[in-house]
């Protein structure tokens, strides 16, 4: 029995799968996925090096160049996995198109604002402002 392919001629122009995009998103998600075994590894490290230690430590080792850029990179890659990770979900399992218009953007302003806190918290540390 032969495969019979559902999809309209339309779809067959524009190139489009069930999915309405290509691999990109699930490519994308795994890199970060990758990214972030390293550098989920370097911020424990970090944390548990921060451990009992005074405020001033916390700011001086934080706020070091290395650590600053580590920790930035972690964010980065957290965040945009993060992102990733729940417009998936969300693509997946909201039907309504209004209410996953607007659970995508709510999604990608609430990853933005997590980014763009946390990086203004590690520059902040690492500038000595």
């Amino acid at each position: 029995m032969a495969f019979r392919d559902m999809s309209t001629p339309l779809k067959h122009v524009r190139g489009l799968g069930p999915a309405k995009s290509g691999t990109e998103q699930f490519w994308r998600q795994r890199l970060t996925a990758i990214a972030n075994v390293p550098l989920v590894i370097a911020f424990v490290l970090i944390v548990v090096a921060l451990l009992g230690r005074n405020h001033a430590a916390v700011v001086q080792i934080l706020g070091s160049p290395l650590i600053a850029i580590i920790m930035l990179l972690f964010i980065i890659s957290v965040t945009t996995h993060m992102r990733i990770g729940m417009q998936v979900i969300i693509e997946d399992y909201v039907h309504d198109e209004a209410r996953k218009f607007i659970l995508l953007i709510a999604n990608t302003f609430f990853a933005v604002a997590v980014g763009l806190a946390s990086a203004f918290a590690i520059l902040m540390l690492s500038f000595k402002v």
